[in-house]
């Protein structure tokens, strides 16, 4: 019986160990489980705030502790993580739609313009410390400036001269975003947009410089035919043969029609000795200051 007693008090004692061991075992083990996520995703996040990979046309702006380090870029970056942080900047060239502005011309007329914006980042340092926030920065002084140049314009230059108003407004902006770091390479002026009556006032004009044109024309084409009339009636009148052939010419254009009635024109030249010999039968004859009037026997029965 007595050892029957001891055999049990050990297996008792031999049961409480290995609870206890169970027990230290289940601890380290739910430790285990709740450090181990916490460490990759601390590890995680060092790794993050460390490595950076940067495309072809990205640039790091680094700064460490808050001041300006260096740009780095393309490629991998190493960063130490909560000392250094970094900003990237695209350097790619960057399209804005200009949003549509009321203009007024120098000729008071009012009107709507909207454009677009072409520009890219050429000093990453320049781009992130001297501006807050380059693209609406660039953005509104875009717009400012698009109805600065266009105001000091008349609606016929802004119609009929837009790339030379675009070179004008790209030449402006280029030269006040040059300090940020900016180029702007294009601007263009996509739409102007007029109200209905400005539509039909120009489309009036237009219809009477269309006349005014055709009258001009017309006129030219008349006094270019007149030039050639009076050339060739010098050429017919210098050559007596060519007024001859003019008229065989001109009877035989009659006689080709169907007419029932046939006129033939005569020369002036064939009767001009009868008008002369008239002209001069009919002038009054003076012999020593007298005036005699002539008798009819001194006219030729043949006149």
């Amino acid at each position: 019986m007595i050892q029957v007693k001891q055999t049990s008090k050990f297996f008792n004692r031999e049961e409480g160990c290995l609870e206890v061991f169970e027990r230290q075992m289940a601890m380290h083990f739910s430790v285990f489980y709740i450090i181990t996520p916490i460490i990759i995703v601390a590890a995680f996040i060092l790794v993050t705030a460390t490595v950076k990979v940067l495309r072809e046309y990205e640039r790091a702006v680094v700064f460490t502790l808050g001041r300006f380090q260096r740009v780095k870029g393309p490629g991998l970056v190493l960063l130490l993580p909560f000392v250094q942080e970094m900003v990237r900047v695209d350097l790619r060239i960057q399209v804005i739609e200009i949003p549509t502005q009321d203009v007024i011309s120098r000729d008071n007329v009012s009107m709507k313009v909207d454009a677009v914006l072409y520009f890219n980042v050429v000093n990453p340092e320049r781009a992130i410390i001297q501006v807050q926030n380059y693209r609406p920065a660039t953005n509104m002084l875009a717009q400012t400036t698009l109805r600065a140049v266009l105001g000091q314009h008349e609606l016929d230059e802004m119609l009929s001269e837009r790339k030379k108003l675009s070179a004008d407004v790209q030449s402006i902006l280029d030269s006040q975003t040059e300090t940020w770091g900016i180029k702007v390479s294009n601007v263009e002026i996509r739409t102007v947009e007029l109200t209905d009556n400005m539509v039909k006032a120009i489309a009036k004009q237009a219809e009477a410089e269309r006349d005014r044109r055709a009258k001009i024309i017309h006129a030219e084409a008349e006094f270019q035919a007149s030039q050639t009339l009076v050339n060739a009636a010098k050429v017919l009148s210098s050559i007596p043969a060519a007024m001859q052939l003019r008229y065989l010419q001109t009877l035989t254009e009659i006689g080709a029609e169907q007419n029932s009635t046939i006129i033939f024109p005569m020369p002036i030249d064939i009767i001009k000795p009868f008008l002369d010999m008239l002209d001069k039968a009919g002038k009054p004859s003076r012999g020593n200051g007298v005036i005699r009037e002539p008798h009819s026997a001194e006219f030729p029965i043949s006149a």
